[in-house]
């Protein structure tokens, strides 16, 4: 079986911590690297929280701390009112042993890509810095990105403002430098992952795997689909993450749809909004796959088939 090499570059959160349980055990994928941008908090908390996920899963896969700052803006945007305090409020972990790599996310990024085939996906499931930084110190890393497979943005409605999503919205011009890439870029936006709604049955039905990683799962969800109800009024959290990994197990899961994508960098109002063009009105060749639907009863058992991986 051809595996899919990635790089996971992300800022945990609870839905990045199930991308990382996801992403590490499937046999499908190789994760070469985790790399860690500020994010749902800062790069402080989601350097811990990443670490802790690995350790308390036993994932060996090296993890590299990464940007605290946008790219140009000299303010952070966190999403504390989401995923807590600690940016990965619910469960309890035992005192943390394990260490980030000294090496720098960005450099990481770099030198992996430089000496590759051509042939490694960037999975960004945060704000972009990392990734847009990366792009801008090395451009010769541009043509051996063979995909990006993304979380953020929404070609309809935005969660941080009326207009934008929450990662783009954190730092939209390293998004433009993304889209503007010439890679091929798949966008999870929120039309696609409020498909994915962690209702209290699927916290019930993981829980019962009965293994660390299924426990996990569930001290995981409880609190943030009891947060996003505070704040959205879901019944359950979307589960915004995981859909690039399971997009990268089987892309059957989620139906997408070529668009031309532009990020907005200038409006005061519309700041960090993806212009999808849904109906090519501008007739500009497409640069992104947008993802539109979800086969919500394959995603959920490619979820509780990486659960079931776990001893």
């Amino acid at each position: 079986m051809d595996k899919r090499k990635i790089i996971l570059d992300c800022d945990p959160g609870h839905d990045d911590a199930v991308a990382i349980m996801m992403s590490a055990i499937h046999p499908k994928i190789d994760l070469l690297g985790i790399t860690i941008v500020a994010g749902n908090q800062t790069l402080e908390k989601t350097t811990r929280n990443a670490l802790n996920v690995c350790q308390y899963l036993n994932i060996d896969t090296k993890v590299y701390s990464g940007c605290s700052l946008p790219m140009v803006r000299d303010k952070q945007v966190i999403a504390d009112d989401i995923h807590g305090e600690t940016g990965l409020d619910g469960p309890v972990f035992d005192t943390l042993t394990r260490k980030a790599e000294d090496k720098h996310a960005v450099n990481y990024i770099i030198d992996t890509l430089m000496e590759s085939d051509g042939d490694i996906t960037l999975v960004p499931t945060g704000p972009l810095t990392n990734i847009a930084m990366a792009m801008r110190m090395e451009p010769r890393i541009v043509d051996k990105i063979q995909e990006i497979v993304l979380m953020g943005g929404a070609y309809q409605l935005g969660n941080v403002t009326p207009a934008a999503e929450f990662n783009i919205l954190a730092d939209a011009e390293a998004a433009h430098v993304v889209f503007t890439s010439g890679r091929p870029v798949v966008m999870m936006g929120l039309d696609l992952t409020r498909q994915a709604l962690c209702y209290p049955s699927i916290v019930e039905r993981m829980e019962k795997i009965d293994t660390k990683a299924a426990h996990l799962f569930a001290d995981l969800m409880r609190f943030f689909g009891q947060q996003q109800k505070k704040v959205f009024g879901w019944e359950g959290g979307p589960l915004h993450d995981p859909t690039c990994i399971a997009y990268l197990i089987d892309p059957s899961v989620i139906e997408v749809k070529p668009m031309y994508t532009e990020v907005e960098i200038r409006s005061e109002k519309c700041y960090g909004r993806t212009l999808c063009d849904y109906f090519n009105i501008t007739k500009e060749e497409p640069n992104s796959l947008v993802a539109v639907k979800l086969d919500n009863e394959k995603f959920w058992d490619i979820v509780e088939e990486c659960i079931k991986l776990y001893n």
